[in-house]
This record gives C-alpha cells, sequence and structure tokens, in this order.
C-alpha cells in the first residue's frame, strides 16, 4: 500500500472527512483491520484565509509548498490538497516536490465525463466560482461546460462556506438557500452539479436531489485510495 499524504486544515472540518473517507474506503477494499497509511500536515486556515481574501496567492502557494515538502519528506507517495480554492496554487504546489499531486479537478472531470456530463454547475467559494482554474481545467482536459450561480447568489454561498461551515455550523436555513441555488442553477439546462468546496457536502448528499450532485470530497477520497492500492 503507497502512503497517502494529505494536505488538510482547510477547514478542519472537511480534513477530518477526508480521513474518514481514506480509511473506510482501504477497508472496504482490503477488509479486516486494514486502514489506510497517511500523512497529514494539517494547516492553520485562519492566516491562508486572510491570504486568499487579500489576494496574495504567492503566500497561500508557499504555506502549502512547505506542508508539501514535509510530506514529502516524511515519505508520502503521493498527496492531496484538501481543498477547492486552494487548488488555484496546485500546479505551483507540485512543482516544488518530486512526489505526485493528485488534483481534485481531475478527479472529479473523470466521474463527471465517465457519467455523461456535458454541462454542469460549480458550487463552491467565489474564488473557485469566478476565478478560471477550475472551469478551465474542467473544460480543456473534460470537455464539461461550467456554469456558475449569479452573483448573488455566489456572494451568498461563500458567506454560507467561510462564516458557518468552516466552523461547523449546519444551519437548515443555509441548507435551503443552497436547495435554492441549485434550483435556480437549473434554468442552465445542466446535467449535474459539482459540490466543489470540500465543506458542502456537511450541509448536503449527493442522494438529496436531481440534478446529479458529484461531492468532490467523496470523489477525491476515493480517487486516493485507488491510487493507494495500484500495483498492491
Amino acid at each position: 500500500m503507497k502512503t497517502i499524504g494529505l494536505i488538510g486544515g482547510m477547514s478542519w472540518q472537511s480534513t477530518q472527512a477526508y480521513y474518514r473517507l481514506l480509511n473506510e474506503g482501504i477497508n472496504a477494499r482490503l477488509g479486516g483491520l486494514h486502514s489506510a497509511e497517511i500523512l497529514l500536515a494539517s494547516l492553520d486556515f485562519a492566516p491562508l484565509e486572510a491570504l486568499q481574501h487579500a489576494g496574495d496567492w504567492d503566500g497561500a502557494a508557499a504555506a502549502l509548498i512547505r506542508a508539501a515538502r514535509r510530506l514529502e519528506a516524511g515519505g508520502a507517495d503521493f498527496f492531496l490538497i484538501g481543498s477547492n480554492t486552494m487548488h488555484r496554487v496546485a500546479d505551483t504546489v507540485a512543482g516544488a516536490v518530486d512526489i505526485p499531486l493528485l488534483h481534485i479537478a481531475d478527479a472529479a472531470g473523470d466521474a463527471l465525463a465517465r457519467d455523461g456530463v456535458r454541462r454542469a454547475g460549480l458550487l463552491g467559494t467565489a474564488f473557485t466560482m469566478e476565478l478560471d482554474f477550475y472551469r478551465e481545467r474542467l473544460a480543456g482536459s473534460y470537455g464539461i461546460d461550467v456554469v456558475v450561480p449569479e452573483l448573488h447568489d455566489r456572494q451568498m454561498l461563500h458567506d454560507i462556506i467561510f462564516q458557518e461551515l468552516c466552523a461547523g455550523n449546519f444551519d437548515a436555513d443555509s441548507r435551503e438557500v443552497l436547495l435554492a441555488i441549485i434550483d435556480r442553477l437549473g434554468a442552465h439546462s445542466i446535467d449535474g452539479i459539482i459540490l466543489g468546496c470540500t465543506e458542502l457536502d456537511l450541509l448536503i448528499q449527493p442522494r438529496d436531489l436531481e440534478p446529479a450532485l458529484y461531492d468532490t470530497t467523496a470523489i477525491h477520497a476515493a480517487r486516493a485510495v485507488e491510487s493507494a492500492l495500484e500495483g498492491a
């Protein structure tokens, strides 16, 4: 079994979901008392959140590079960034180490393409929805047309993520706001919805509605399990 490196803490709410999913996935495949071999570099999210909102992506990349190098030095065979938003600096971080990065948008893109999704709605932080790093990767590598909510909906979703979900607060009213945003996205003739924030699965689950929801946390973790067991 290969050792999975995980850069977490962005936020710790989603990191604990990653830890559970990775271990559940390995145990489901190997049985018995098997669990995943994981090295975790969990970061303090407050300074990173400040860098994000200041637009200091170089500073954010530097923090993740330090974490990735710790994982590499500790013996990780590959690594994950446990955050959709921080994939804004994924290429920079991956270029600073010799172990491969398992990119969350590639995991999502493969899942969408496998299901024949050609047009998908993207939900996440304002950074993920408005910057081009995520949408362009899905369009360029997988031919998936990505649409995002209107500005007001994007801001409401961004606030829910940072003010509530990252702090571990799961409000029923916010769930209804999210469902309404998804309903409005349905007017764009989409085939699926990408939960492009690793906290959104704390508020809503893929079984909850149509069109199909693609939980990037679960998809990313499942791909990591596959990678850890390749050749085992």
